[in-house]
């Protein structure tokens, strides 16, 4: 209650006689209240009836409990297009030709990708329901993978090494698909780098898997003679598209590679990628995957 001072001005108030209060009427019902009264709680039983009947579970709006669709790093175009329509439960071919629909109002893709999605369908963990369409959910990659890669922190760190955005997500496929932890990553972006500094073709084989599309450790001469533009023993440079969908821990390694000289590296068993500057000593150990692969053969 707010207290209010009487003004100088008001006239004042006279004072009266306090009075006794009256004892309190007791209510009477008359015939018709209580009918009424009797009507009333008959209603209110029924009702009380028939909100749990309508609330019955069986009766309730079914909450549709949404699937996991897990869109793993490094996998390909073509496996997310494929892992989409068995999610969604859709005939073969349906996510690559919604892919394809030319426009960026279908996927907000960068200029330089000229409508190829490739490396930026990004790797996680997508919900899908019964109402989900293939076009909404590529978008969403899409629109998710331009978000962790537009940062400035990503755009500066690709000037520094003379890059776009685009060119780095590019190396980062091929970091991701040549490297098995971060530290290897790290390393293997310092090769790319000082391959491209000093005009040297990359020579990966997993750009050749991709122009094949395959994916195996053994590379022949004769592959390496493949006219796909995707060649990097025959072309310089990075290849024109991301060759699969990097994560956030290969693109890191592409703007922040570790310090080394190093030109060549090869796996020469799992866990143990050797990485050197020296032609000679690289030969030594490709003679050493070469050998261990044989023996796994010979096994």
């Amino acid at each position: 209650m707010t207290y209010r001072q009487s003004s100088p001005y008001a006239p004042p108030r006279r004072s009266r006689r306090p009075s006794l209060p009256r004892p309190p009427r007791r209510a009477r019902l008359t015939r018709r209240g209580r009918l009424a009264l009797l009507l009333g709680a008959v209603v209110a039983v029924a009702a009380a009836v028939t909100v749990p009947l309508l609330l019955l579970p069986g009766d309730e709006p079914a909450v549709e409990k949404p699937r996991a669709l897990l869109v793993p790093e490094g996998w390909r175009s073509g496996q997310v297009y494929a892992a989409v329509d068995r999610a969604l439960g859709l005939p073969e071919g349906t996510a690559r030709k919604a892919a394809a629909v030319p426009g960026a109002a279908v996927l907000p893709l960068p200029a330089e990708a000229g409508g190829n999605p490739e490396g930026y369908l990004f790797p996680a963990t997508y919900p899908v329901v019964a109402a989900t369409s293939p076009e909404g959910l590529l978008r969403y990659m899409v629109e998710t993978a331009g978000k962790r890669f537009g940062t400035e922190r990503i755009a500066a760190g690709a000037r520094a090494y003379g890059m776009s955005v685009y060119q780095a997500v590019i190396a980062a496929s091929i970091v991701q698909a040549e490297a098995d932890s971060p530290e290897d990553m790290a390393k293997v972006a310092r090769v790319v780098h000082n391959r491209l500094a000093r005009g040297m073709a990359l020579q990966m084989d997993s750009t050749l898997n991709y122009a094949l599309g395959r994916s195996t450790v053994d590379t022949t001469l004769e592959d390496t003679k493949s006219a796909s533009p995707y060649n990097t023993y025959e072309r310089k440079g990075l290849p024109p598209t991301p060759i699969g969908n990097p994560g956030e821990q290969a693109v890191d390694a592409v703007i922040r590679p570790a310090d080394g000289d190093w030109l060549y590296f090869v796996t020469v068993a799992p866990g143990d990628t050797r990485f050197t500057a020296e032609y000679a000593l690289h030969q030594e150990n490709v003679a050493e995957f070469n050998a261990n692969r044989r023996a796994e053969r010979a096994g």
